[in-house]
């Protein structure tokens, strides 16, 4: 089963913002908090089921197993969906400029 595009959840989005550069969970965990500024903080159960869903939806894969740990990598086709979902935020910031005194605010 392949990703089918749409709205990413926040996870997804984060996991894959950190998989920008090879990771494994644990070093996955902090580069997940870093790119989110310390908003997103991920537990190990969340972040196993994310990546697991991810990796069968092909938008990861399996960089290296040495048998201790497992590194993922962002595929292609996971760069091209997070850059889509990028694009999809970035309207509905600019979208959301009437709560800024935009146009149509009276």
């Amino acid at each position: 089963m392949a990703y089918n595009g749409g709205p990413m959840t926040e996870a997804m989005y984060y996991v894959l913002l950190a998989l920008m550069h090879p990771n494994h969970g644990y070093q996955l965990m902090h580069a997940i908090t870093e790119v989110s500024n310390g908003r997103v903080k991920m537990g190990p159960g969340t972040l196993y089921g994310v990546l697991s869903r991810m990796q069968k939806d092909g938008l990861i894969s399996l960089a290296e197993d040495d048998g201790r740990r497992k590194t993922y990598e962002i595929t292609h086709e996971g760069e091209h969906a997070l850059r889509v979902e990028y694009d999809r935020l970035k309207s509905m910031i600019q979208d959301g400029n009437i709560l800024e005194g935009g146009e149509g605010n009276e």
